[in-house]
C-alpha cells in the first residue's frame, strides 16, 4: 500500500506527503512541513493559488534542502525563478508524459480550474499506482484504471451547493459557492470517476471537502 500523510487539505492549505519523500502541493506554513523536510526528495507543484503554493514555505524548502527538486508544469516556472529558485532545480512537465525518477514515475494530468492547474499520477515499482487531483471542475479525459490509491477532490454535493447558493441569493448575500461550483469537483463527479476506475483492492480518499465559512474570499486568492 502506498503510504501517505495529509498535512492539510482544503481552502486553509494543501500539502500531502507520499512515501515520506514526495511533497504534493506546498500551501501551508513551513512550521507544518518542517517535520518532513529532511526526507523529502521531490516537491510536486500544481498551481499558483496560495493555499497550494506558499511562496515563503517553498523558499524555505529550497534554502534548507539544496538538493531538493521542484517539479511543475510550465506556468509555474517564471514564478519559481522570480522567487530565486535555480532553473537547474526545476523539472518542467507536460501533460500526459511520463517522467522517471528513482523513487517513482510521474505523469501530470490536466485539470480544469480558473487558473492553469494539473494533477499527478505516481507509479511506484513496488507500491502500486496513485492519482492526486484537486481544484478542478471535472476529470474529463483522465483515466486511472485499477490504481491502488485515489486522492480526489470531493468539494461539495451538487444538491447542497445549489441550496446554499439559492439561500444566499434570496438573502442578498455574496455566494462564493457559485465560484466553488464552477471551479471544484463535486462529490458526485468524484464518485463517478472512482467507480469507473477503481479495482477490487483500490483505496480512495476524499480531498478538499467543503467546510462552511462566514466570509468569502471574493478575489479567489485561495481557490474558491
Amino acid at each position: 500500500m502506498i503510504k501517505y500523510e495529509i498535512i492539510s487539505t482544503g481552502s486553509q492549505g494543501n500539502a500531502v506527503v507520499i512515501e515520506d519523500n514526495i511533497l504534493i502541493d506546498c500551501g501551508v506554513s513551513y512550521k507544518l512541513i518542517r517535520p518532513y523536510v529532511n526526507k523529502l526528495k521531490l516537491v510536486l507543484l500544481t498551481h499558483i493559488h496560495s493555499d497550494h503554493f506558499n511562496k515563503s514555505s517553498i523558499r524555505s524548502l529550497a534554502r534548507d534542502r539544496p538538493l531538493l527538486r521542484f517539479g511543475c508544469c510550465g506556468w509555474l516556472v517564471p514564478v519559481l525563478l522570480d522567487m530565486g529558485i535555480s532553473k537547474r532545480r526545476i523539472d518542467v512537465f507536460e501533460y500526459g508524459k511520463m517522467y522517471g525518477y528513482g523513487i517513482c514515475n510521474i505523469i501530470p494530468v490536466p485539470l480544469k480550474h480558473n487558473v492553469p492547474n494539473c494533477g499527478y499520477k505516481l507509479h511506484f515499482a513496488d507500491k502500486g499506482k496513485m492519482i492526486y487531483a484537486t481544484d478542478t471542475n471535472n476529470l474529463n479525459g483522465v483515466t486511472a484504471r485499477n490504481y491502488d490509491l485515489y486522492m480526489i477532490e470531493a468539494n461539495h454535493t451538487e444538491a447542497d451547493i445549489k441550496e446554499r447558493i439559492a439561500k444566499k441569493k434570496i438573502a442578498g448575500e455574496y455566494a462564493y459557492e457559485i465560484q466553488a461550483e464552477k471551479n471544484h469537483l463535486s462529490k458526485e463527479k468524484c464518485d463517478d470517476f472512482i467507480y469507473r476506475n477503481i479495482g477490487p483492492n483500490g483505496v480512495y480518499v476524499y480531498m478538499h471537502t467543503h467546510k462552511e465559512r462566514d466570509t468569502a474570499d471574493d478575489n479567489d486568492r485561495k481557490d474558491t
